[in-house]
């Protein structure tokens, strides 16, 4: 297993991505975790990921006894250097300052190197830099500007890097990867779809046993896999329960009823009119994504205590948990709230069952392709657990939903007619909460304004805006002014992750 050392970089959920697209484990840890946490856990390779903080100012909180040599180390980074310091180099601060591209000179001799190019694009993002490495040490890479991007030690154990091989800007960053771990640490790729049904089902019989569990399941492919595999691990004892929360998309509430009814322990309930009650005139997403949580919770009670049910299961992932808050208690800066993280109340009834946290959602689609899920869920664009209420920016109520609807389902019929849909990860239509002026039928009009969003991704973390071709996005935009009532106008965010988010809210 490879240990990744949490700095509070919002690239370390990508260190961890890479490693497993290798097929190798790893698990992300708090950058106060000790050297015989590393031994218990039979960690034989460490990461030290990038961070937002300075070597030469901050308390480290990092246990220097993992740079023994003992370890296999990769320090990224922040992390390089970290390594630099503690074994007695020096780092600066503003000297040499390099973000974005950047060409990188390794020395090719370097196994960790192995089949790169002369001249290779990296990501740089750092304003400190080595100045001097520590004794033992050698250079094995530079950049354009700085003549210490790459080191390692005598023994060929600990390296260091000072980009960040886990973005996809940079070039060969997956080779480095399996270069460091295959070639130099001697790991093997052994992490696949059995192994990963084999350790959820084992969580679930470990955290469950002979208890009852509810399944908080929305229909998308995360809460669907977890209900198929609840069905099959714990049998009646589970129930699948689907809310209604009045947010979902067009024609979703009678696809999910339909398919589930008839595969697993399953009940419905309507709660559109609680939902939209509760969120009149709130305007704040935060608040929205509270109170959506909350609600959410206390139907599950409800319904949990006449199932006599004590936990309750939900489909949360990596980069729920990663947005809403740090779980690796690391420095790592909250994004926003998710309802079935961040947004659940401090005090409940249930114990949480969670297999999924440390899964992403690329993961999450081999299994259910491995267990025969449809290829209507294991397809279905990832959908906001707080649903249509985050992509109605402001109020929610009946009417700007189902303006929201109409112009969503145009967006969705659009882009699969173009045989888009398989290739993109998410298309969607935003509402704004502005009006424009418009001309229809020889009349002023002052209506809404929607907003289309389709991105690319892998994971969720980053996301490039698609280049749609011109006469998709005229069909979409002339079928919304045409058919839904209430639009004279539609918008293209043309806006990557980051600086923004996926979704607007």
């Amino acid at each position: 297993m490879v240990g990744i050392i949490d700095f509070g970089s919002q690239y370390t959920q990508l260190i961890a991505r890479r490693i497993r697209e290798l097929k190798i484990y790893c698990e992300i840890l708090p950058c106060t975790t000790k050297y015989e946490e590393l031994k218990e856990k039979n960690i034989k390779v460490v990461v030290l990921s990038g961070g937002p903080s300075h070597v030469y100012d901050e308390d480290l909180r990092f246990d220097e006894r993992i740079l023994n040599g003992e370890f296999y180390v990769l320090g990224i980074c922040y992390g390089m250097q970290i390594i630099a310091k503690l074994k007695g180099g020096e780092v600066l601060h503003g000297k040499i300052r390099e973000y974005g591209k950047t060409l990188f000179y390794p020395d090719l001799k370097e196994k960790i190197f192995s089949g790169l190019k002369k001249g290779t694009i990296v990501w740089m993002s750092h304003w400190d830099y080595v100045s001097k490495i520590p004794s033992g040490f050698k250079i094995i890479g530079k950049s354009e500007n700085n003549e210490i991007s790459a080191i390692r030690d005598k023994n060929g154990k600990i390296y260091g890097v000072q980009f960040h091989p886990e973005v996809i800007h940079t070039k060969e960053g997956k080779k480095i990867f399996k270069n460091f771990l295959s070639k130099i640490c001697g790991l093997k790729p052994d992490w696949n779809s059995e192994i990963m049904i084999e350790r959820i089902e084992n969580e679930i019989k470990e955290k469950v046993g002979n208890g009852k569990v509810i399944c908080a399941l929305s229909g998308g492919v995360d809460s669907s896999l977890l209900s198929i595999i609840l069905n099959k691990v714990c049998g009646k004892n589970s129930l699948s329960i689907f809310v209604n929360n009045g947010l979902l998309r067009k024609n979703e509430p009678e696809e999910i009823i339909n398919f589930f009814k008839e595969k697993v322990n399953f009940k419905y309930v309507d709660a559109s009119e609680l939902f939209l009650k509760r969120l009149k005139n709130i305007e704040d997403p935060e608040e929205k994504r509270k109170i959506i949580g909350n609600t959410f919770i206390e139907i599950f009670e409800k319904e949990g205590e006449k199932f006599e049910a004590e936990y309750l299961a939900q489909g949360t992932l990596y980069p729920d948990v990663i947005e809403s808050t740090s779980p690796f208690k690391g420095p790592s800066v909250r994004i926003k709230t998710h309802h079935n993280v961040g947004g659940l109340p401090e005090k409940m009834k249930f114990k949480l069952v969670e297999p999924f946290k440390f899964l992403f959602k690329d993961e999450i689609r081999k299994i259910a392709k491995k267990l025969d899920l449809p290829d209507f869920i294991i397809k279905r664009h990832p959908f906001p657990g707080p649903g249509l209420a985050v992509r109605i920016i402001g109020s929610v109520n009946k009417e700007r939903l189902e303006i929201l609807k109409e112009a969503d389902i145009i967006v969705e019929e659009e882009i699969k007619k173009a045989e888009l849909y398989d290739k993109i990860w998410q298309a969607f239509a935003v509402l704004l909460p502005i009006k424009s002026v418009g001309i229809m039928g020889d009349k002023r009009t002052y209506e809404n304004v929607i907003a289309l969003r389709i991105v690319r991704s892998l994971d969720g973390m980053t996301a490039d805006w698609v280049k749609v071709p011109y006469k998709i996005l005229e069909k979409i935009s002339n079928r919304i002014v045409n058919e839904v009532n209430g639009v004279n106008r539609v918008v293209y965010d043309i806006t990557s992750k980051p600086p923004a988010t996926i979704e607007w809210e």
